[in-house]
């Protein structure tokens, strides 16, 4: 197929050279004819077609056009939505509005670098309407354009074809020829492309040197000699050069060039061309791994980069790099990487420049591009109004942080700075610089902060610098301290290190008098580290001050630590009473815990002795059962006396109920083997590493075991599994799961969160939580993912499927999770994980306040807030903003949480004293004796204490 590909471009170079004195006089015949007969000239056709459209016909073009007023409009909202300049220079280019079609690329190619196939279709349209020598300048213009975009030996190819048609014209031979020796340059070097371009240079000499051959049985003139041979020689150094270079196919051209040439070919050429084929050899395995691998083939790429950088080849490393950015363009840190090596190696201005502008305007959010942008265009003299566009552009480009405007602001600030001669005392240069000040703070402060809900500059940095700069360099001290007054009132007064900041400045360019106010205000002001700040005012004074200086100092430092001891004693105490009451509180629930439990395990015995003798004595019945009504708890099928719920529920207050009679042995055991016998589930701590705990399951999971062994099976060999059931035999969700190896129980972790019976199931590591009570397994990140999106406001019926097709129209999607309960149900909540943040940056602009079934969606960049874990008590210190906390039963918070019992009767377990100042205090008992049992109070008692209240 590449043979034949040769064969036709070289049929068609020799027909296009021989052809090219001739090419203006048809240019012109085709002029001549065109509005007479053809039917692009816009003549009767026009007519003939709008008379033979139909319905249908008329009815689309009309559906066209509203669409392209559509997209009109929707980009004068956002100018860089990608996608509907996409979809506009399809809809211009079907309906043949040229004019329309010419503005749209236009526009778009200002906004954004264009790809090979959008290049090529606009060069096609442009050459088909390209007849008059001056349109032809046009295309050629167009052509530098497009070879500036990225490196694609397809456009320079069709470059160099399109300049053959003009060698009529005068100096066009000489245009051709520098257009290919532009083209080997750029991409000649290219192993699997660059042959193309070689073979098309060869086969356009060959075509000039047929034409300047003498016509049979004719002696050529010494010109016409001269001539040959120096077209000949042409000729060999071509053949000569492209041998010398690593490409595929070498062995077919060096066959060739013996075949064509007369002579044997030199040893050196030899020597090179043997040269470049362990070179080869040396690439193949990069450009074989670059054939076989996906889109977009970074780690590829960056492992070849990584072997011609240790080559050394400048000419080679920048033409990979550039192979890599036209399949990557949208990864900021390989443009960085490559910007880099050209500022720090090739230092070429043109090339440098190229690569950054290329650089930020296929990545505009990345504000590092922009200051390397920045940086750049000084280091090579480009001028200041340049310059101040390109930052001003920078502003526009819409970053993803506050702290990016920051950074984009201080670099430009710093731009500035080294442009200032401050040896003068007023410039234009320096008022600019002032005025640059003064416009960051404030566009800080509205732009960003409206955008942000935050500056991004809580430090106030640029108003630092700012004061260091009036300080230091233009001596205007008065300056520097409205500067740092006005950083103070943002809320900074209350950390040292900032009144720190300021003294050091007035240190070095004030006077003692102001360095002495500031620190007394900071010892006034300070919270974090207060003592720090004395000890640098006493060292002051120690140094400069007077008796009286020393005496205030020690008086006002001694006061302030005086109140921060104070302070920091009485939080101590506070935290102390807090942790004390935590442990006196968590004592009672242990205790209401316990008496729950007893409770609960007489009333089962009851329970059981009713049975019994009902079998016993079929006609007995208790009296109290026949005059109060039962009373069954919901769930349970047993009917369980109210006498025995009233003797529950007070149990729970601190009060025991009516004694019973004890029961015989043998009737105990009775009720203990009436119910079903299951054995306890136990855990060998020392299995860990090969079980996995299992969670979340459903309850009505019939034979857990057989489902659960298939399920893991997949993962390896099942020692063990190991349901746990509760004490009616009904499964309770979890289980434990034992394999023979670990890499079995690692694998299984992977089947954490997948669908079983409709509910996500739990799967994470086998920890023992006493030994390690802090382990908490979380598989999300919980900090910000810059390639990853959150998306709200879902549709509970969306399903991953809908979702990613949604999410694939704007880059490749990795990962899609759909958040869900525990039951399985979905929360209208999802993560989308892109390949990179460049895609998930253009998927928020494209895709925040989308409708997706009637729900208008929210979409973000990933950044989850920090989860507030509940402190822990320690030994005479806890929480100060503890809250006491509500004990509630064991089965939770009840529907209204209403006592059966009077208030007046409720009493707490602890017995409390009220001290003088009106404070509760606890009873010293309270924490060496125990609380002592409550006494049993009559009919009598209960009515005197009601007419007490």
């Amino acid at each position: 197929r590449q043979a034949a590909e040769r064969g036709c471009l070289r049929r068609e170079l020799h027909k296009m050279a021989a052809a090219g004195a001739e090419a203006a006089a048809v240019a012109a015949e085709e002029e001549k004819r065109l509005p007479e007969g053809d039917p692009e000239s816009g003549g009767d056709s026009e007519d003939e077609g709008d008379s033979d459209s139909s319905g249908d016909g008329e009815d689309e073009e009309k559906e066209n056009e509203a669409e392209i007023q559509r997209l009109e409009e929707q980009l004068s909202i956002n100018a860089f939505d990608y996608n509907c300049h996409l979809d506009l220079i399809k809809l211009l280019r079907q309906e043949g509005e040229l004019v329309k079609l010419r503005r749209a690329r236009q526009k778009m190619s200002e906004l954004f670098p264009l790809t090979e196939e959008i290049w090529l279709d606009w060069l096609k349209d442009e050459i088909k309407m390209a007849s008059e020598s001056s349109e032809r300048e046009k295309v050629y213009e167009l052509f530098e354009r497009a070879v500036k975009d990225y490196i694609c030996p397809e456009i320079w190819l069709e470059y160099a074809q399109y300049s053959i048609g003009g060698i009529g014209q005068e100096g066009g031979i000489e245009k051709v020829r520098s257009i290919f020796e532009r083209a080997l340059t750029a991409v000649g070097l290219h192993v699997t492309k660059g042959t193309a371009l070689w073979e098309a240079y060869r086969e356009f000499e060959n075509a000039i040197l047929e034409t300047a051959q003498p016509a049979p049985g004719s002696v050529p003139s010494p010109e016409q000699q001269q001539m040959l041979c120096s077209q000949l020689e042409k000729i060999h150094t071509l053949f000569r050069r492209q041998l010398g270079i690593p490409l595929l196919d070498m062995e077919a051209s060096y066959a060739e060039y013996e075949e064509w040439s007369e002579d044997p070919i030199p040893e050196t050429i030899i020597k090179n061309y043997k040269k470049a084929l362990q070179q080869l050899e040396k690439c193949k395995p990069y450009e074989e791994a670059l054939l076989g691998a996906e889109t977009p083939k970074l780690a590829e790429y960056q492992a070849y980069i990584d072997f011609e950088m240790k080559a050394g080849d400048p000419a080679r490393i920048q033409l990979i790099y550039e192979r890599a950015l036209a399949e990557n363009c949208l990864v900021p840190d390989l443009w960085a990487r490559y910007n880099q090596y050209l500022d720090r190696q090739l230092k070429v201005k043109e090339l440098v420049l190229s690569a950054h502008d290329r650089a930020v305007r296929n990545c505009p959010w990345t504000v590092g591009l922009w200051i390397r942008y920045l940086l750049a265009m000084e280091r090579h003299g480009v001028d200041h109004s340049i310059i101040s566009e390109m930052f001003e552009k920078a502003l526009n480009a819409g970053f993803i942080q506050a702290t990016d405007y920051v950074e984009i602001w201080q670099a430009y600030l710093d731009y500035l700075r080294r442009r200032v001669d401050f040896t003068q005392d007023s410039s234009k240069e320096l008022e600019e610089l002032r005025s640059a000040f003064a416009r960051a703070v404030e566009y800080l402060k509205q732009e960003v902060e409206e955008r942000f809900s935050e500056s991004g500059d809580p430090s106030c940095t640029i108003m630092q610098n700012w004061a260091r700069v009036e300080a230091r360099l233009c001596n205007n001290m008065q300056k520097a301290r409205e500067l740092w007054d006005n950083i103070m009132t943002k809320g900074n007064a209350k950390y040292a290190n900032m009144w720190l900041e300021y003294y050091n400045l007035e240190r070095a360019h004030g006077d003692t008098q102001h360095c002495r106010k500031a620190l007394h205000r900071a010892v006034q002001c300070t919270s974090d580290y207060p003592e720090h700040v004395c000890e640098v005012l006493l060292t002051l004074e120690r140094i400069e001050g007077t008796l009286e200086d020393w005496d205030a100092a020690v008086q006002k430092t001694e006061n302030r630590l005086a109140r921060v001891n104070e302070q920091r004693a009485k939080a101590a105490e506070k935290e102390a009473a807090l942790a004390k009451q935590e442990e006196e509180k968590a004592e009672q629930r242990k205790q209401a815990r316990a008496e729950k439990k007893a409770s609960k395990k007489a009333k089962k015995n009851r329970i059981g002795d009713k049975r019994k003798a009902d079998d016993d004595d079929e006609g007995f019945q208790f009296h109290q059962s026949a005059e109060q009504p039962s009373k069954r708890h919901k769930g349970d099928g047993d009917g369980i006396h109210l006498e025995e719920d009233m003797e529950v529920e007070t149990g729970l207050f601190g009060r025991s109920g009516p004694e019973k009679p004890d029961r015989p042995r043998n009737q105990k055991e009775k009720v203990s083997t009436s119910r079903k016998d299951i054995p306890k589930v136990l855990h060998d701590s020392s299995k860990d590493n090969v079980t996995v705990f299992v969670s979340n399951l459903s309850y009505t999971m019939a034979d857990p075991e057989v489902k659960l062994k298939e399920l893991f099976e997949s993962c390896g060999e099942v020692a063990e599994i190991r349901p746990v059931f509760s004490n009616k035999g009904t499964f309770r969700g979890y289980c434990y799961v034992e394999f023979k190896e670990e890499k079995s129980a690692l694998q299984a972790l992977g089947l954490d969160r997948k669908v079983v019976e409709g509910r996500p199931m739990f799967v994470s590591p086998c920890v023992d939580k006493n030994k390690n009570p802090d382990f908490k397994v979380f598989r999300y990140s919980t900090t910000l993912e810059k390639h990853k999106l959150f998306i709200s406001g879902l549709p509970f019926s969306c399903t991953k499927e809908e979702l990613e097709d949604v999410c694939k129209a704007h880059g490749n999607v990795k990962d899609i999770r759909l958040v869900t309960n525990r039951a399985g149900k979905p929360k209208g909540l999802a993560y989308v994980e892109y390949e990179n943040e460049a895609q998930a940056s253009q998927a928020v602009l494209k895709m925040d306040g989308l409708t997706v079934k009637e729900h208008v969606i929210k979409v973000a960049i990933s950044n989850p807030p920090l989860r507030k874990l509940p402190d822990k008590p320690e030994a005479g210190r806890a929480s100060q903003f503890a809250v006491p906390r509500q004990v509630y039963g064991a089965r939770g918070k009840g529907r209204t949480q209403l006592s059966m019992m009077p208030r007046a009767l409720q009493r707490q377990s602890a017995p409390v004293a009220k001290a003088e100042n009106g404070m509760v205090q606890n009873s010293p008992a309270t924490s060496s004796e125990p609380p002592e049992e409550p006494k049993k109070m009559s009919n009598a008692d209960f009515a005197k204490m009601l007419l007490k209240k």
